[in-house]
């Protein structure tokens, strides 16, 4: 019998939550695993563990908050230094809410908290490593994105060869660590659609920059949401539980 492990990155929004969402279903045992990085705002690590409570997989928060005093060239981390852009996405350059190799500290943190887990159900719960399947998955994606690096399909290839080379569990158990990315070629209307039929709780996700009590609808993040949903064909179920028209 399979035992399928895994550690889905859940940050509250929707790419994420539709990514834990599909993470539920390959998994036996999950844990959802959401960062604070002394970012612009807590309202989407609220988000998250209301998204994990909603799909019943545990959530570990991590404080992470010193990292923003490495990557403090960001709107994100420096807010007040680097306001967050108000029209709409960049086409040609890299926008200034890209934190810096952010993704690279995120996977190596979720990649440690999987192969922990593994390694102890192998060395002191004796689980047979023929047995183990351990997946880290995240929501990048290299289609409807603001242009991030750390987004893109060669970036992830090269970080599960580094995890391949570097993690005991894949050099001594040759359990490899894999990186999923179910959505990493997909348009926003079609992660809406994909969250749709797996009934994801999309009403329950914050993807706005700001933190305020509705969507600023202006930041370049909402502005590639409502165009996913309006491409989908579909309200956003965020916007009519705030009561807000669309």
């Amino acid at each position: 019998m399979p035992n399928r492990y895994g550690v889905s990155l859940l940050s509250g929004g929707l790419d994420s939550t539709v990514v834990t969402a599909y993470a539920a279903n390959q998994t036996d045992r999950l844990t959802a695993l959401t960062f604070h990085y002394d970012q612009r705002h807590a309202k989407e690590t609220a988000c998250a563990q209301e998204v994990a409570d909603a799909l019943s997989i545990p959530n570990r928060l991590l404080d992470i908050s010193f990292f923003g005093q490495a990557a403090w060239y960001s709107a994100l981390t420096n807010p007040d230094r680097f306001p967050v852009p108000q029209d709409g996405p960049a086409e040609t350059s890299i926008p200034v809410t890209y934190v810096p190799l952010r993704n690279t500290l995120f996977v190596t943190l979720a990649a440690a908290l999987l192969e922990s887990q593994v390694l102890h159900d192998i060395e002191v719960e004796g689980v047979d490593p023929a047995s183990v399947e351990a997946r880290v998955f995240m929501g990048p994606n290299a289609v409807d994105y603001s242009g991030y690096p750390d987004c893109r399909p060669e970036f992830f290839q090269q970080m599960s060869q580094a995890l391949a080379r570097g993690s005991k569990l894949s050099t001594q158990y040759h359990v490899p660590i894999r990186l999923e990315t179910p959505i990493i070629d997909k348009s926003k209307a079609d992660i809406v659609r994909m969250g749709l039929k797996l009934k994801a709780p999309l009403e329950l996700t914050w993807s706005c920059y700001q933190g305020g009590a509705a969507p600023c609808r202006s930041c370049d993040s909402c502005v590639i949401r409502a165009r996913g949903f309006a491409e989908a064909g579909v309200p956003d179920p965020l916007l009519q539980r705030l009561g807000v028209k669309a």
